[in-house]
């Protein structure tokens, strides 16, 4: 079960790294976010590399607060619904 203060935190504090959207499940976000933020970091001597850096650090920054402010239901029902599923689903086999 994925708990909405540790993925606040991993956007706050690794979010760059794309560590919150692994954590969360969502693949291909944290992909995009790991190679933009790789891709700015060896370029960032060209000064230019520093722009994908910046981005990604303020979109890693947005995620952390959307993922402080959101309710705990919408969280469950939007990252946990597979483990409340499967919960369920184990509970009507052993009543059976």
């Amino acid at each position: 079960m994925k708990n909405k203060i540790v993925a606040g935190l991993l956007a706050l504090f690794l979010g760059t790294l794309g560590i919150h959207k692994f954590y969360l499940n969502e693949t291909k976000p944290g992909v995009v976010y790991l190679v933009c933020y790789l891709v700015g970091f060896l370029t960032c001597w060209l000064i230019i590399g520093l722009i994908p850096m910046l981005v990604i650090s303020i979109l890693a920054l947005i995620d952390a607060i959307k993922l402080f402010v959101m309710d705990d239901q919408v969280f469950d029902n939007r990252y946990n619904q597979n483990y409340f599923d499967r919960l369920n689903s184990n509970k009507m086999i052993l009543n059976d």
